[in-house]
């Protein structure tokens, strides 16, 4: 059997290594011709993954390493006959805290509490909802938005009374065209308009859910209207310096780049590899592990509960960090090619739990960072 799989994605041998040989090829560079004696195709986001990619191959299960398969011609598997599996919520977990570093970092800049804002979560899946969990662990008031989802005890709006209604809106939608509620350009230019004066908007979904021209242009027009901060950027690996130079935050779609994230989502995809053949599966990420120690992080007792958590949360996601290498790549002689190495080389970021913090537990931050997930040192 040969299996032709991204290069990004770790455990494969630890998961796959007793099923046939593997093919380890950069993501975006995968093409029909790599799989013309192929089994099975292992792929992330980066790889479009079509009807003229596989028909003829031998390929028969494709998997993808990720929450959404906007980057995979669904229909066109199945009239193949080909198994497809994604990992719905593998790295929902590190979205959230990514989200949640955004809104502790910007009250304390800003100068506001959580509990003076109201945050609206539009897509309430298994990312949406690890959001919701988290600010409201903050002290948000959150509201929802989502046609498909009702969370028990979550106030819910449609999309146009959140827009105006909410202080932030964090967007974790899939990327679709069609149906009743496409989210291709859900904001657009009157919907950015809508936003209330001073508005935050945060998107770790898909570029292409903001239109990003109409933001660039409101940006530049009226640059204290809103802040923003970018995760995904519409055209990604190429995005328009002009919106980067604009955020407050950006980053190259790493938001979901846990170590975590990435061994849950080569599990399930191994889990659904070894149940479309058959097979019982010999292996679980808790068997292929280690123990490990909690790096401790540290910060000064004598700060504010807000500076406090804003320092924990930073060393945990250091948005500072991403956001500084991003602006960096557009430097480089090939910033689109920059782009992908930024992603290929990220850093290992693990989720807050496995961090521990050496703070007096009375000390009024260290409640809410254990609620967070965080261990005490």
């Amino acid at each position: 059997m040969r299996l032709v799989a991204d290069e990004n994605m770790p455990l494969l041998d630890e998961f796959f290594a007793g099923m046939g040989e593997i093919v380890r090829l950069p993501g975006r560079s995968i093409s029909r011709a790599d799989l013309l004696n192929a089994d099975a195709l292992l792929v992330r986001s980066v790889t479009r993954v079509d009807r003229v990619m596989l028909a003829g191959t031998p390929v028969r299960f494709v998997g993808t390493a990720t929450i959404g398969t906007d980057h995979i011609e669904a229909p066109a598997l199945a009239e193949l006959g080909i198994a497809l599996a994604s990992a719905p919520g593998c790295n929902a977990r590190a979205v959230g805290e990514y989200v949640a570093t955004v809104l502790v970092t910007l009250a304390d800049e800003q100068g506001w509490l959580p509990a003076q804002r109201t945050l609206g979560v539009v897509g309430l899946g298994n990312t949406g909802s690890q959001v919701v969990r988290l600010a409201s662990t903050l002290g948000f008031r959150v509201l929802g938005c989502d046609p498909f989802v009702a969370l028990p005890g979550l106030e819910s709006r449609s999309f146009r009374d959140l827009l105006t209604e909410a202080d932030i809106i964090s967007l974790h939608v899939p990327l679709t065209s069609s149906g009743p509620h496409p989210t291709h350009h859900l904001m657009a230019e009157a919907q950015l308009a809508s936003l209330r004066p001073g508005s935050l908007l945060i998107n770790s979904s898909r570029g292409a859910v903001v239109d990003n021209a109409a933001l660039e242009a409101l940006l530049r027009r009226l640059p204290d209207v809103l802040t923003a901060v970018l995760d995904v950027w519409e055209g990604e690996p190429a995005l328009r310096p002009g919106l980067l130079d604009r955020v407050r935050f950006g980053s190259p779609h790493v938001a979901g780049y846990s170590q975590e994230g990435k061994w849950r989502g080569t599990e399930m995809i191994y889990r659904a590899f070894c149940q479309s053949r058959g097979l019982t599966p010999e292996h679980t990420l808790a068997g292929l592990l280690p123990p490990s120690s909690p790096r401790v992080l540290d910060a000064s007792a004598d700060m504010s509960t807000g500076r406090v958590l804003r320092d924990i949360l930073l060393q945990a996601c250091p948005l500072p960090r991403d956001d500084a290498a991003l602006r960096a790549s557009l430097l480089a002689a090939d910033p689109v090619a920059a782009f992908d190495v930024l992603r290929k080389n990220y850093p290992s970021r693990r989720e807050f739990a496995a961090h521990a913090v050496a703070l007096p537990a009375t000390h009024p931050a260290s409640a809410a960072l254990k609620a967070l997930g965080f261990r005490q040192a």
